[in-house]
């Protein structure tokens, strides 16, 4: 059996639309050469790890930093290099999806059947993961955008992560 996935969102999950309190420090980021400020809390990235190493799971990014979250994320929170979610730009309203459902499609599809666990800001992608068939077993742990990622987030995801453990096989 595959290790399951721990994906992770940047903006509105790591980094929270305002600085909700004093643990979260600036960072002036330059992805594709665009000058701008994100708040990160270095606690985020040893919650993330023990989070992984305690369940036997892979952590990944799931946002539209992709690759430029491991330049610009991934260090001040002690993280190690991710693979990440390839996710096309939104294109707009397509077919009536929002961004939550347009990058729910894209998570299915990288995964497979694959189990995982997703800290996401989007409202509407938990609905909209259930669309998608094929997709693995999974927990979408919706963050509100202005607090971030919290411990109460991170026990919700190993309390899951526990519960789909296999009991060890009995020797015969």
């Amino acid at each position: 059996m595959e290790a399951p996935l721990v994906l992770v969102d940047v903006d509105g999950v790591l980094n929270p639309f305002r600085r909700p309190d004093r643990n979260f420090r600036r960072h002036r980021v330059e992805p594709d050469g665009q000058s701008f400020r994100v708040w990160l809390d270095a606690r985020h990235g040893r919650m993330l790890r023990a989070l992984a190493a305690e369940h036997g799971a892979e952590l990944a990014w799931a946002t539209y930093w992709e690759d430029d979250a491991n330049l610009w994320i991934a260090p001040p929170l002690g993280l190690p290099r991710l693979p990440f979610v390839p996710l096309p730009r939104f294109p707009g309203i397509e077919e009536g999806r929002s961004l939550g459902a347009w990058k729910a499609r894209h998570v299915a599809a990288w995964t497979g059947e694959r189990p995982f666990v997703w800290f996401e800001d989007e409202p509407d992608a938990a609905e909209s993961l259930a669309d998608n068939p094929g997709v693995g077993d999974h927990l979408l742990v919706g963050v509100d955008p202005v607090t971030g990622l919290t411990a109460e987030h991170i026990e919700t995801a190993a309390t899951w992560l526990t519960g789909r453990r296999l009991p060890p096989a009995v020797a015969e």
